[in-house]
């Protein structure tokens, strides 16, 4: 997601595992896998909030992502060419994962990758090709959120590893996560996207949920197989998204981002239609990254992808991908 993921599904889950000793599949007795360093922690909340990094045996996992993105506009100032409140899109996805240890030592990566479709506001599984902008009457394609890569790290995890403070609701346990982002793009891309100032200014929340059952199961000695069973409800306010070719600083309002997460412990779980699509067109997100290296977002990704990291301006894609 999006973002410092859909994201910022995104930036934003946690995970470390690992068990000492060698594993049926000689896993653990290699320099990267997490393992060892997961066994030393004690906190029952770093132990939950490091599980949702990746899975304990150090192999991919996923969050598969779905929701809603709506218009989110001051005054309701552009109705009635597009509404305040109005639902401009499904999107449906997922982020890849696996944790990462730096060899023979007790620091950690998150390493993954996400794919999100922005999809027909009444049929959540008919991906957009196109959208018609109703602000200047223009379609133009759609570009869905692919970063590769979304890591994390190296974080130090030694036995006082201590995680977000925990909540009983019911019968489970909860804790959020809540970040501003801010980035100068005009700085540091030399890229502005119409953006005011050229400043991305975002707010991504996240809630986790874990069946109190899952969590005895999954926080007492030990290393539990597979991945944690997490909920996950994500809301994000942000601008424009850059395929939409509206500027912040002349098109007032920005979009809300919307929806529910769920952890799986393979790329082999996602529905069949989604990796079709995957597996037809972006080959490259049905596994996660082996090594660390540079991160993208949403704007990052369009800046390298999209722009060939600055070979065109936004504005200039805006004009040559706008059709009347």
């Amino acid at each position: 997601m999006i973002k410092r993921g859909i994201a910022g599904l995104s930036a934003l889950i946690v995970l470390f595992v690992g068990i000492p000793g060698a594993a049926a599949d000689g896993t653990s007795a290699l320099p990267t896998h997490p393992g060892p360093v997961y066994a030393t922690v004690t906190d029952k909340s770093g132990k939950l909030s490091l599980q949702t990094f990746g899975r304990p045996d150090g192999k991919d996992m996923v969050f598969r992502i779905s929701g809603s993105v709506y218009a989110n506009i001051e005054g309701n100032s552009l109705d009635p060419a597009m509404r305040h409140g109005q639902k401009l899109f499904n999107i449906e996805g997922y982020n890849i994962r696996r944790l990462y240890r730096v060899p023979d030592t007790n620091q950690l990566y998150q390493l993954s990758r996400e794919i999100v479709f922005y999809t027909d506001p009444a049929d959540p599984q008919r991906i957009l090709r196109e959208w018609k902008n109703p602000i200047d009457g223009k379609t133009y394609p759609v570009v869905p959120i692919n970063n590769d890569a979304v890591n994390f790290g190296p974080f130090t995890i030694t036995s006082s590893y201590v995680g977000p403070p925990l909540q009983d609701l019911h019968d489970e346990t909860v804790w959020t996560s809540d970040i501003p982002v801010r980035t100068n793009f005009g700085t540091t891309l030399g890229e502005g996207f119409g953006l005011t100032g050229g400043v991305y200014a975002a707010q991504e929340m996240f809630d986790f949920s874990v069946d109190d059952n899952e969590v005895a199961a999954r926080t007492g000695s030990g290393v539990p197989a597979s991945a944690m069973k997490t909920k996950i409800s994500w809301a994000r306010t942000s601008p424009w998204t850059p395929f939409m070719c509206l500027a912040e600083s002349d098109v007032r309002g920005q979009l809300t981002y919307h929806a529910r997460s769920w952890s799986l412990s393979s790329y082999a779980a996602i529905e069949p239609w989604l990796r079709a699509e995957v597996e037809a067109n972006h080959p490259l997100y049905t596994a996660a990254p082996t090594a660390p290296g540079p991160s993208e977002n949403s704007w990052t990704s369009f800046y390298n992808k999209q722009l060939g990291k600055g070979a065109t301006t936004w504005a200039g894609w805006c004009a040559a991908n706008g059709r009347p």
